[in-house]
């Protein structure tokens, strides 16, 4: 994987040859959770990753940050690569869809379980104690908090408070825990931008990509809600559910999972050279 410092500040990490996709990576994680999803779309792809802000190789937090923070980021990179298409997971679909309605130069947008508040669903109320906890310093308490606030009806959200404090210490002592208790300064205010662009489906209306709005089977049940919702709001949207797939299907990149997210991109996108869309691309996309 190539990795290039831009001017913007941030690393873009890039694999692959063909029309450029950017990958926005969701809350308490990094790009390199997604290496096995840009692997498995680089035969046909140039993938491109780069961290948010508050991780390594990206801009340090400054307690500033917002929404249009996150989308001149990402148009810093898509100037930069060049690519007309996002893959967005969880809170990076919030801000590909957010890229949309922004009229980011984007001719693609795929979501998976987009991390969205839509009419007050799920309620975003957890935010605040999530807020109070990170600033307190309990780890474990803000950790479950965003377990069961983000997902009310799944286990976390109905187990006991005191064992789910005992189930969130033991996911703590794994490597992946303790990456995304690393990441939770940076988790809460990404959290809270969600939180704050609560409103209609129709709020998405404008966006004139067009739109696969994924959801998968074994995800929390208002990301299929979110999905369904916005592609009836959006011109050119389509709300699919993958099966068998749970909310860190995008991270493990199994075949099924990538199968729908491969044919959506190579139905549209060209591969563009000195600005002009190349023929011989064309036809390698099947357009």
């Amino acid at each position: 994987m190539r990795a290039e410092k831009i001017a913007a500040g941030m690393t873009v990490h890039s694999v692959g040859q063909g029309p450029g996709i950017v990958v926005l990576h969701g809350g308490g994680i990094t790009q390199r959770d997604y290496h096995r999803l840009a692997n498995a779309l680089a035969d046909r792809f140039t993938v491109h990753l780069y961290n948010r802000r508050g991780r390594i190789d990206s801009r340090p937090l400054d307690g500033t940050e917002t929404a249009q923070t996150d989308l001149d980021d990402l148009a810093a990179v898509l100037e930069h690569t060049g690519a007309r298409a996002v893959f967005g997971h969880s809170g990076g679909g919030f801000v590909a869809l957010r890229a949309g309605i922004a009229g980011l130069p984007l001719d693609r947008i795929a979501v998976y379980d987009p991390g969205l508040s839509i009419d007050g669903n799920p309620p975003f109320e957890f935010v605040a104690d999530v807020e109070r906890r990170i600033e307190a310093g309990d780890t474990v308490g803000a950790m479950t908090a965003i377990a069961r606030g983000a997902d009310p009806d799944g286990p976390g959200g109905r187990l006991p408070m005191p064992v789910a404090r005992f189930a969130t210490r033991l996911f703590l002592a794994t490597p992946i825990g303790k990456g995304m208790a690393e990441l939770l300064p940076a988790t809460g205010p990404e959290i809270r931008r969600i939180a704050d662009h609560n409103g209609p489906a129709s709020d998405y209306a404008g966006i004139q990509a067009e739109v696969l709005l994924a959801a998968g089977a074994r995800s929390a049940r208002s990301f299929t809600e979110h999905c369904e919702a916005l592609a009836a709001a959006v011109p050119r949207g389509r709300a699919v559910v993958i099966p068998g797939s749970s909310h860190n299907a995008a991270n493990v990149a199994r075949p099924a999972f990538v199968a729908p997210f491969a044919e959506f991109f190579a139905n549209g996108l060209v591969e563009r050279v000195d600005g002009m869309e190349s023929g011989e691309g064309h036809r390698a996309m099947g357009g």
